[in-house]
C-alpha cells in the first residue's frame, strides 16, 4: 500500500525526558485567612456551621407511629345522643300504639295487620342490634387479646404468654391459614420457652400468612385507587371510590384477622383509621406527599393526573396499614411493620430510578 503523505515520512514514536523532581510542600498547620476578606473577618467552624453536616438527626425525623384504637369515655355529646335517643324511641312507641288503636278502631282485620307487622320489625330490629353487639364485642375480644400479649411480652414466665396464645388459638380456630402455625404451637406445649420468646414464635407461625393476605389487600386496593382517579374525570368521581375502597378495605382487614364487624363496629373503626391519620398528619394533599415519600424530582416526572392516582394510591395504603395495625390481635414484635415505601415500587415502578422489584 502506497504512502499518500506528500514528504513520504512515516509516523512516529518519541519519548519524552521526565520531568525534574520538584521539591514537596511542607504542609500547611494553621489555616491562612483570605487577603481579599480582610482581617475582621470571623470564619464559621465547621462543628458551630448549621449547614455543614452531612448527616439527619434521626429525632428531626418524622415518625408514624402504631395506630391504636381511641379511647372509649363517657362525654358530653354521647349524654346527649343518649338521651335523644330514648325521646325518639318512646315518641315512636307512643306514634305505634295510636296507630295500631287507631286500625284496630276502623278494622280488625287492619289492627292485626298492623300488630303483625310491628312484631316483626321488633324482631328483626332486635335481631340488628343483637348483630352489631356480637360485631362490636368481637373487636374488642381483639383489642383484648393484644392487651394480654403487651402484658405477657413483659414478663419472662411463660403462663401468661401461653394464655394469651390459647386465646387466639381459639381467635383462628377455624381458619385454614393458620392450621400450620396451630399445630406447630401445640407441638411445644411440653416445652420449656420463654414467655416473650414464646409469642415471638407465635406471631410468626400464626400471623404471617394472614399478615401476606393483608399486604394483597392493601396492594390491590391501592392500585384500584391509583388507576380510577388516575382516569376519572371528576373529582368527586375520585373522592366517592376512595371512600368506597377504604371502607371495603378496612371491613376486609378486620374480618381476615377476626373481628368480623358489623355497621356500628365499621364506623368505629373507620373512625379510629381517620383519627390515626390525623394526629399523625399522615393525610396530605399535593405534590408535597410525592416530593416526600417518593423523591423530590417525582413530580416533575409524572403528569398532572398520574401524580393524583400515585397520592391517591399511597393515601389508601397509608388507611390499610392504619386498620392493620388496629385489627391485628398482636403487635408487631418478630414481624416487620410494613411501611409506606413497602407499596411504592408497586405504584409506581419508575419511580425510583429501576429500584423497584424484579420483574423475573
Amino acid at each position: 500500500m502506497n504512502d499518500k503523505r506528500p514528504n513520504g515520512r512515516r509516523p512516529a514514536a518519541f519519548q519524552l525526558p521526565d520531568e525534574p523532581n520538584t521539591p514537596e510542600r511542607p504542609a500547611r498547620t494553621v489555616p491562612r485567612t483570605p487577603a481579599q476578606f480582610g482581617e475582621g473577618v470571623v470564619l464559621t467552624s465547621d462543628a458551630d456551621d448549621p449547614f455543614a453536616t452531612t448527616t439527619i438527626d434521626p429525632a428531626l425525623l418524622p415518625v408514624v407511629e402504631e395506630a391504636q384504637p381511641r379511647r372509649r369515655r363517657l362525654t358530653l355529646g354521647g349524654i346527649a345522643a343518649t338521651a335523644f335517643g330514648i325521646l325518639v324511641s318512646l315518641a315512636l312507641g307512643l306514634w305505634l300504639d295510636s296507630l295500631i288503636r287507631d286500625l284496630f278502631a276502623r278494622s280488625d282485620w287492619l289492627g292485626y295487620l298492623a300488630a303483625g307487622a310491628a312484631a316483626i320489625g321488633v324482631v328483626a330490629l332486635l335481631g340488628v342490634v343483637v348483630r352489631e353487639l356480637f360485631g362490636l364485642r368481637r373487636l374488642a375480644v381483639v383489642q383484648d387479646i393484644k392487651q394480654d400479649v403487651l402484658e405477657a411480652a413483659a414478663s419472662p414466665a411463660a403462663a401468661p404468654a401461653r394464655k394469651a396464645i390459647a386465646r387466639l388459638l381459639h381467635l383462628f380456630a377455624g381458619r385454614p391459614q393458620t392450621a400450620r402455625g396451630r399445630t406447630r404451637l401445640k407441638e411445644t406445649e411440653g416445652d420449656i420457652i420463654d414467655g416473650p420468646h414464646l409469642l415471638d414464635l407465635a406471631e410468626r407461625e400464626m400471623l404471617a400468612p394472614l399478615d401476606r393476605e393483608a399486604r394483597a389487600l392493601i396492594l390491590g386496593a391501592s392500585k384500584r385507587v391509583s388507576i380510577v382517579t388516575a382516569v376519572s374525570p371528576r373529582a368527586l368521581v375520585d373522592l366517592g371510590y376512595v371512600l368506597f375502597e377504604s371502607s371495603r378495605l378496612i371491613r376486609a382487614m378486620a374480618e381476615l384477622y377476626g373481628g368480623r364487624p358489623g355497621s356500628l363496629g365499621m364506623l368505629r373503626l373507620m373512625r379510629d383509621v381517620i383519627a390515626h391519620l390525623a394526629v399523625t398528619g399522615s393525610i396530605a394533599v399535593g405534590d408535597s406527599l410525592v416530593q416526600q415519600v417518593l423523591g423530590h424530582g417525582l413530580a416533575s416526572k409524572l403528569s398532572a393526573r398520574l401524580g393524583e392516582g400515585v397520592i391517591n394510591g399511597l393515601m389508601t395504603a397509608r388507611i390499610g396499614i392504619a386498620s392493620m395495625d388496629l385489627c391485628r390481635p398482636m403487635p408487631f414484635r418478630a414481624l416487620k411493620r410494613p411501611g409506606i415505601g413497602d407499596f411504592i415500587s408497586d405504584l409506581a415502578p419508575g419511580a425510583l430510578g429501576g429500584k423497584g422489584k424484579d420483574p423475573s
